[in-house]
């Protein structure tokens, strides 16, 4: 027999939790069975239930990944005039 779950895990079904994320409920599934949302079958018929807990820390991770990103592209475009011969050379000394 499956253990109970704890009273503060709350579970979402897969179409709550594509409508939070904006994506489709296959999606919802994909990332379950890949392991980057936690989840579980429940009932008859068997229907997707994703953690809370879960949902909020891939929407953190995502968010995190899109700072990085905007942070790498905004590197990329930096100009370094002096290191492409264009512009004075300056020397701190």
């Amino acid at each position: 027999m499956p253990e109970a779950l704890p009273p503060e895990v709350r579970l979402l079904a897969a179409a709550q939790v594509a409508e939070m994320l904006a994506i489709d409920v296959d999606e919802v599934v994909a990332l379950a069975l890949d392991g980057r949302l936690e989840g579980m079958k429940v009932g008859n018929p068997p229907r997707w239930r994703i953690s809370q807990t879960s949902v909020n820390a891939y929407v953190s991770e995502q968010a995190e990944e899109a700072r990085r990103m905007a942070l790498w592209r905004q590197s990329n475009a930096a100009s370094f005039p002096e290191l492409w011969g264009r512009g004075p050379m300056t020397h701190p000394d």
